[in-house]
């Protein structure tokens, strides 16, 4: 996987540069959380889903030729949530947001030889109604123990009681934390036409009337076990600009089961066609596994099929996939669906 990146990164660094794009095209590299399984880790604690040091700390490389010196290492802690302000602020744009953001810009570190963070900067990680802080120096644990990150990133000495005043205010962030995000959960529907091509991947939809998805992790995986019309593959959507939709449908389909007749039902508007051509690759990827991959789903190349074209009002209901007729033991199986405007 890391050469895979390396090579994939590289070629677009050298196509942005080959291109004369370098000054006005600010690269950004970042994972999203720790190993998922454990492993050597830089001494940190914790693996992906924890809320530890090793869970959550993760590279961040930021690339902008003649703007950020190359090779500056920034030791403030800083989080996902600060990528937003940064690119604002790097761009010359000033935006007002109807609520207040917890992000900040790192420009003045990025660029700036002598700039200074703050002490009282925090970073929340949550999960399941768990809660650690990390401050510049410590980090209190979803347990609320408290570990000098700076002498002991692998948390194996809890200083909570030699640091009682970093403990009870550290404490208190996440109890603020806790007041005010953990109760108010904001679900809402995915957005449809904010971009021309809107994919909705089966990792966000639901499985109805016997349909699972491919493996416990919903990340790629795919919809399966689709053995009679009862079922259906639903997506709560939002469509934010009216107009034509073409809905395509990923899928894979053995020869038993061609003639399926796949529907597409979204704010009253509905398309329907015929699955005729066979698709049926075999899974693959485990067997090129050094660990064993858990609830992480095998992968297999869907091919795209159009069902036809969705005349779509604006606002919020639910897309949702049914087989108006299966002739044969059972429908197919979905990785996406995108809608795409005319």
């Amino acid at each position: 996987m890391c050469e895979n990146i390396d090579w994939n990164v590289g070629r677009l660094v050298s196509k942005i540069d080959e291109l004369g794009l370098a000054d006005n095209t600010i690269v950004i590299y970042f994972a999203d959380n720790g190993p998922n399984s454990f492993r050597w880790n830089g001494d940190m604690k914790g693996r992906k889903g924890s809320l530890d040091e090793g869970g959550t700390r993760v590279p961040c490389i930021i690339r902008w030729p003649e703007h950020i010196p190359a090779g500056r290492t920034i030791e403030p802690i800083a989080g996902a949530v600060d990528l937003l302000p940064t690119l604002l602020d790097f761009a010359g744009i000033k935006q007002e947001f109807p609520k207040p953001i917890d992000g900040i810009s790192l420009k003045p570190l990025l660029t700036e030889k002598n700039a200074q963070a703050s002490e009282d900067r925090y970073l929340i990680a949550s999960r399941r109604n768990q809660v650690s802080v990390r401050s510049q120096k410590y980090r209190l644990d979803a347990d609320g123990k408290l570990y000098d990150i700076t002498k002991d990133r692998g948390q194996r000495k809890d200083v909570s009681k030699e640091h009682p005043q970093v403990t009870a205010k550290l404490k208190e962030v996440a109890k603020r934390y806790r007041g005010e995000m953990l109760p108010n959960e904001d679900k809402r529907p995915f957005t449809v036409g904010y971009s021309t091509n809107t994919p909705l991947p089966a990792r966000d939809g639901n499985g109805h009337g016997g349909i699972k998805r491919s493996a416990g992790a919903p990340n790629c995986s795919y919809f399966t076990n689709w053995k009679n019309t009862d079922g259906t593959i639903t997506w709560d959507v939002e469509v934010s600009e009216p107009g034509e939709y073409e809905a395509i449908v990923y899928y894979t389909c053995p020869k038993e089961n061609v003639g399926v007749e796949i529907e597409a039902d979204l704010l009253g508007q509905k398309t329907s066609a015929t699955i005729s051509e066979v698709h049926d690759p075999e899974s693959y990827g485990p067997e090129s596994d050094r660990f064993d991959r858990g609830s992480e789903s095998p992968v297999k190349d869907f091919k795209p099929f159009s069902l036809g074209t969705l005349d779509l009002p604006k606002g919020q209901g639910t897309l949702t996939l049914s087989a108006a007729k299966i002739p044969g033991d059972g429908a197919i199986e979905v990785r996406y669906v995108w809608l795409n405007r005319k």
